[in-house]
């Protein structure tokens, strides 16, 4: 049987069709991803499926549900194990298919693989799903897994056409090097992969609907400024709370679900965690970013091939994000602290001067929670520059996104366009429709004429305001060329 799914995107006016026999309409979004899914189970020939994204984003619910866990063998790799305690859980997972003939565990990855073979073998299924989560884990030192591995696809798995394999880690710095990247016996054998990303802030409403948490924009827009889009996080609303309460019960409280997240966050990803956490806390302490030298003198890393790694990992595993200057070489690459809710741990929570019950409630109107939401909405703007584009009616005109740092300016989103043509763009949060005042005003017009000198383009530039509700009509708001609100960075872009 099969099964059709008309898929509107409004925004781009263009109807998908997607065909799948696992694909559950009750998933929120991910779309491109499971069509990816989809292509993958349907293919003619044996697939190797790479997932990987931030701790907590959804790699597994995703896998799981989409097939409806009808996988033909299904394991996940153990925390902090040994290579005898990984073996033996393969051992007793091989146990749970009734199909386990033997007594003892593998002696080594050699024969457990080997021990794979003759269990998928003998599966009826016309497909061969084989699911292994969390494979960083399963990498114990001198284990030789990935020789193993190895072994068992090209030497057995590319033979057949029935296998498809889906390995999933968030150690994103293990499965690019181990795996995609690989330059020895696994290179290029990877046929795809997916890097799961947070949801947008169409999704977080769709999810959020989903669970009859009925909120409006402004309230989800904080929401998701204090968890990023975060499945896990998300998961933890209850209906008939405001987002304060939301945020009260997620951080503060005792017992708060999240309160004590950071503590396992980076440890469970990186071997050298402290150093991944001294980075980020410093970036922490910056609202604009931090180039790289700032970044050593903060935090005290090792110059040279070490931070470099760090900086890699953290941006793979989606804490950090470079922006390359415009007009400028890389040696002026800004890193800014992308997590929302590493942001949010270092900004009200680690060494709070306040905790218990009612502290975010009672927190709102105070200057520090208003700065907070001024910066933290600058990120969420630059994490949704396609739902920005799709506002300026320009999605289909190649542009290049970047920052600008000039003398006594700075820019956070220049979006530098081939027709000739360069948006400028400040963001505000606010409650009400944002006033320009006479002030504000001069501070705008002195930016665009210290862009427009030092930059030296030749480009028209356009001044471009992004608000939570518009801007209040008055003598000063014709400065502004284009106007986006709150209400167009929810539009789908799928």
């Amino acid at each position: 049987m099969k099964f059709w799914l008309f898929i509107v995107a409004q925004s781009a006016k263009t109807i998908y069709i997607c065909r799948c026999k696992y694909l559950k309409v009750d998933i929120v979004g991910r779309i491109d991803e499971r069509r990816t899914l989809d292509k993958l189970y349907n293919s003619k020939k044996s697939e190797w499926l790479v997932v990987y994204g931030r701790r907590r984003v959804g790699k597994t619910y995703l896998i799981r549900e989409f097939f409806k866990y009808a996988f033909d063998f299904q394991i996940s790799g153990l925390a902090n194990a040994n290579t005898n305690q990984q073996l033996m859980h393969f051992h007793q997972t091989l146990d749970n298919y009734n199909t386990n003939n033997y007594a003892e565990p593998p002696k080594n990855w050699m024969e457990a693989f080997n021990r794979l073979k003759h269990h998928i073998g003998d599966r009826k299924s016309k497909r061969k799903i084989i699911f292994i989560d969390e494979m960083p884990w399963m990498d114990t030192p001198k284990s030789d897994f990935i020789m193993a591995l190895e072994s068992f696809w090209n030497g057995w798995a590319t033979n057949r056409k029935d296998i498809l394999l889906i390995a999933s880690g968030s150690a994103a710095s293990w499965m690019l090097n181990n795996l995609i990247n690989n330059t020895g016996g696994l290179h290029n054998r990877i046929t795809n992969y997916i890097k799961l990303l947070p949801f947008t802030l169409a999704e977080t409403e769709q999810f959020l609907k989903q669970k009859n948490c009925t909120l409006n924009r402004y309230q989800i827009a904080e929401l998701y400024m204090t968890t990023g889009g975060i499945p896990y996080y998300l998961d933890y609303a209850a209906p008939g709370q405001s987002t304060p309460q939301i945020i009260e019960n997620l951080f503060f409280i005792k017992n708060a679900k999240l309160k004590n997240e950071f503590n396992n966050l980076y440890k469970s990803l990186f071997k050298k965690y402290q150093w991944h956490e001294k980075i980020v806390e410093s970036l922490a302490t910056s609202n604009k970013g931090m180039t790289r030298n700032e970044i050593l003198k903060s935090s005290f890393i090792p110059s040279g091939g070490t931070l470099s790694k760090i900086l890699k990992e953290l941006e793979e595993s989606g804490f950090i994000q470079s922006y390359q200057p415009l007009y400028h070489n890389s040696k002026n690459t800004t890193y800014r602290l992308s997590d929302f809710y590493t942001a949010f741990y270092f900004r009200f929570i680690k060494d709070a001067k306040y905790t218990g019950e009612k502290t975010w409630t009672n927190m709102i109107d105070n200057p520090v929670h208003r700065a907070w939401q001024g910066y933290t909405f600058e990120q969420l703007c630059l994490y949704h520059i396609d739902q920005i584009k799709i506002a300026l009616g320009i999605s289909g005109i190649l542009s290049r996104e970047a920052s600008w740092i000039g003398d006594k300016a700075q820019i956070d989103l220049a979006i530098d366009r081939r027709d000739d043509v360069i948006n400028l763009c400040e963001m505000k949060f606010s409650l009400n429709k944002f006033n320009i005042t006479k002030e504000y005003d001069e501070k705008l017009r002195n930016k665009i004429q210290r862009f427009k000198d030092q930059s030296k383009t030749k480009k028209s530039v356009f001044l471009t305001m992004v608000t939570t509700y518009g801007l209040a009509k008055n003598k000063y708001s014709g400065l502004v060329q284009n106007e986006i609100v709150l209400d167009q960075l929810f539009v789908n872009t799928i």
